[in-house]
Parts: structure tokens; C-alpha cells; sequence
């Protein structure tokens, strides 16, 4: 089993750049199987999700090329079957957004219901809804969904919550459904406008993208393309996080300033010195932080996906903090690895109230889920002693070589497979 050794306790300081958008790549995937011509896609972020949606959509007879580490090409035009039977789709997330793509090409498919972290509920049902509202029947056997039509149509379609899965999956589906589509109280996530930019540079016709009301006049084909993903906030967000956590300097490249302003914001609110360039922003902190109060939001407000980083960074700030959770209800799951280290937490409902404390201190540590695993090994960064972080198959499923980027700033931390090599990082750094 892989495990993460981290020696803390030195400020990471240094350039890295940022890679691709896992939420944005993934969606862009799935839908590029849409058109018979090829798609070449670029910034393609190297990680365990992408790759196995890649065997999924190759296993159904896609031609999948990669050019390179980070661009693919990918042709739909030999898809054979609309059912994807593949174990490790299960263990993603995003295996919905095949049946977007589908439908919309073939008014079929059979799919496994999402896996993914376990953050709490994360039901279907509106992506289900929206499609029904197309005209497509809908079946829940043996832990598939299955949907069919013979015809899909446009539809106005009010989303009762905020879900960016929904909105995508909706906006994926109707792009070639035929006549026009509305959805209404859509999610703004910059991942989503990134879909509807992918989506219409294959000829679709999606207008509005980024506010709550998209609008989409369905086509009857979609060429091939070239396009680039957009950057990814959330790693970005993350070591924004680890160089305010470790007091460093560390400049982040290849990013969209615009998306991270409510990290940008929140870390200048608690001490921090945040430059913003065209597309990098250097953090800098030089002392103890400050308190906040944090509450998560739909995007532009705080991103869930952020929480734990940020509530690590809270509980090595001064004075009482409190993070309020109001997208998922079970993303407190790191709070109790974090109180081995010696941080002060106490969890009612949905908020978490967060005593500072000076120091943590190295313990044996276990990732609950992906953004979780992230922040602990933040807070492994910072602590004394010798952290080991357990279960990191979470944090490679969403960080492209996450322990590589860090050692580039300075870090001390290896990936290790046995008590062995514990002892040989153990020796190596002293």
C-alpha cells in the first residue's frame, strides 16, 4: 500500500505550475465522443480519474491516442455499445457524464451509478430529471442507470439546487438534443463555462454559460476540435493553502487569478500576501495567521472542494475560527486524523468551531477522501516530526504528481511502499 512520509516543518518556497482541471477534463471527455471526428484535447491533468475514464470510453470502442503525457486524441466515430461494464468506473464520480454524452449522440445508454469520495449524499436525481424532461425514459437496475429515447427534445428545466453535475450533464445532453433547452438556476463553476466553451467550439450552440440561466439550441451534429483545459482552481487553491500553512513564498503558474478569488480573498482577510499576475499569483506568509470565519458556497462564494484545506490552515491560526459546511454534509471526516496532530476542532452539524494552536505534531494519518487527503498532507507539511499519510490513492485520483510539485518547492516528502523505505527517507533527511 502506497503511503505519503512527510518530514515537516520547512517553508515551501519556490514555482510550480498548475495542471489541467480534473472536473473540467472529465465532462470535456466524456462529451468529446460525441462527434465522429477527432478531438484533440490539451493540459490534460495525469491522473487516476482521467485515466480511467479513458479505458471506459475505449472499452466501448472509442480510438483513444495519447500524443503525450498530458494530450489526447479521441474519435467516436467506432463506438459499438452504449453500455459501459467497467469495475473501475464505479469508483468514480464522474462516470454520469457518459450518460450526457450518450444520450445525446445515440438516445442511449446504460451506465454504473457514480462512485467517488464518500462526502456525504450526492444523489442523481436531477440529472435524472432534467433528462426526463427531454423525453427519455429512465431505469435504476442492479446498480446501473439505463436511458433511452427515441427522440430527445429540448426542455425548460429548473434545477430545485445548485448542482454542477447536473448543469453539465443537462448541458452535455441537450446540445444535441433537438429544438431549444433551458436551465434555470444552473451553476456558475468555471468548470461548467469550460464545458459550454468545449461543447460550442464542436459547433454546438450554448449561450450563457457562467450565469444562472443557460441556454441551448440543440444541433444535429458536432465536429472535431482542438481545445485546451482550463486551469484547476482547487489544486491551485491547495497550495495556496500549503504555502500560507508552512509560512512560505511560492508562486503559482499557469492559473486564471479571476477563479481563485475567494481563496485570494479569505487569505488576505487571515495575513497573507497575495500578488495576482495574468496567469499566476505569487502567496507569501511571513508570521502566524489571523481567525476567519469561512463558509462554504456555490461558486463565486468559497469552494467546498476547499474546506479542508482551509480549516488545516485555521487550526494553526490564532484565536477561534469557525467553518460552516452547506454543500455536503460528511466533509468533516478529516477533523479527527487532524486532532491526532493535536489541532483543536469541535464538530456541530454542518460547522466545525477551530481553537489555534501553536504547533502540530507528526502522527500516523489515514486521507478519508480526496480533498481531505490533500489537507492532511498540508498539515504533515507543517508539523513536527515524521507524518505518514495512509490511503493517498484518494489524492492521486485528483493531484497530478502532488508529492513531486511539493518536494520542487522544498518539501521533504516521498512516496513509500514498505517500513523500509520509511527508514531510508528517515535516514536521507535526518
Amino acid at each position: 500500500m502506497e503511503q505519503y512520509i512527510i518530514k515537516g516543518g520547512i517553508p515551501l518556497v519556490g514555482e510550480i505550475d498548475i495542471s489541467g482541471a480534473k472536473n473540467a477534463a472529465l465532462p470535456i471527455i466524456s462529451a468529446a465522443i460525441m462527434s465522429d471526428e477527432t478531438v484533440t484535447l490539451e493540459n490534460i491533468p495525469d491522473v487516476n480519474d482521467i485515466n480511467v475514464l479513458l479505458e471506459a470510453i475505449e472499452k466501448i470502442g472509442a480510438r483513444i491516442v495519447r500524443v503525450d503525457r498530458h494530450t489526447v486524441k479521441i474519435n467516436g466515430s467506432t463506438i459499438s455499445e452504449c453500455g459501459v461494464d467497467l469495475e473501475s468506473m464505479k469508483k468514480i464520480r464522474a462516470s454520469y457524464y457518459l450518460l450526457g454524452s450518450l444520450l445525446g449522440k445515440y438516445k442511449k445508454a446504460e451506465v454504473p451509478l457514480p462512485g467517488g469520495c464518500n462526502i456525504g449524499s450526492r444523489p442523481i436525481d436531477l440529472h435524472l430529471k432534467g433528462f426526463r424532461a427531454m423525453g427519455v425514459k429512465v431505469d435504476l437496475r442492479y446498480g446501473n442507470v439505463i436511458a433511452g429515447c427515441d427522440c430527445m427534445h429540448g426542455a425548460h428545466i429548473f434545477l430545485d439546487i445548485v448542482s454542477v453535475g447536473a448543469t453539465i450533464n443537462i448541458m452535455i445532453a441537450a446540445s444535441m438534443a433537438s429544438g431549444r433547452t433551458i436551465i434555470e438556476n444552473a451553476a456558475k463553476e468555471p468548470h461548467v463555462v469550460d464545458v459550454a466553451n468545449f461543447l460550442n467550439s464542436m459547433g454546438a450552440n450554448i449561450k450563457g454559460a457562467g450565469t444562472d440561466v443557460i441556454r441551448i439550441n440543440g444541433v444535429e451534429k458536432l465536429h472535431g476540435t482542438t481545445y485546451s483545459i482550463v486551469p484547476d482552481m482547487i489544486e491551485a487553491g491547495t497550495f495556496m493553502v500549503a504555502a500560507a500553512a508552512t509560512r512560505g513564498d511560492v508562486v503559482l503558474r499557469n492559473v486564471i487569478p479571476k477563479h481563485l478569488e475567494a481563496m485570494r480573498a479569505k487569505l488576505e482577510e487571515i495575513g497573507c500576501e497575495v500578488e495576482g499576475g495574468d496567469d499566476s499569483l505569487r502567496v507569501v506568509a511571513k508570521h502566524r495567521l489571523n481567525r476567519a470565519h469561512v463558509k462554504t458556497q456555490p461558486y463565486p462564494g468559497f469552494p467546498t472542494d476547499m474546506q479542508p484545506q482551509i480549516g488545516v490552515l485555521l487550526a494553526l491560526a490564532e484565536g477561534t475560527s469557525i467553518v460552516t459546511e452547506s454543500i455536503f454534509e460528511n466533509r468533516f471526516k478529516y477533523v479527527d486524523e487532524l486532532a491526532r496532530m493535536g489541532a483543536s476542532i469541535k464538530v456541530e452539524g454542518n460547522t466545525a468551531i477551530i481553537d489555534g494552536v501553536d504547533k502540530l505534531t507528526a502522527a500516523q494519518i489515514s486521507a478519508p477522501d480526496l480533498r481531505a487527503g490533500a489537507a492532511l498532507v498540508v498539515a504533515g507539511l507543517t508539523a513536527e516530526g515524521f507524518t505518514i499519510v495512509d490511503d493517498i490513492g484518494y489524492i492521486k485520483r485528483g493531484y497530478e504528481d502532488f508529492d513531486a510539485k511539493l518536494r520542487s518547492l522544498g518539501a521533504e516528502i516521498e512516496t513509500v511502499t514498505s517500513e523500509r523505505d520509511i527508514q531510508k527517507f528517515k535516514l536521507k533527511v535526518g
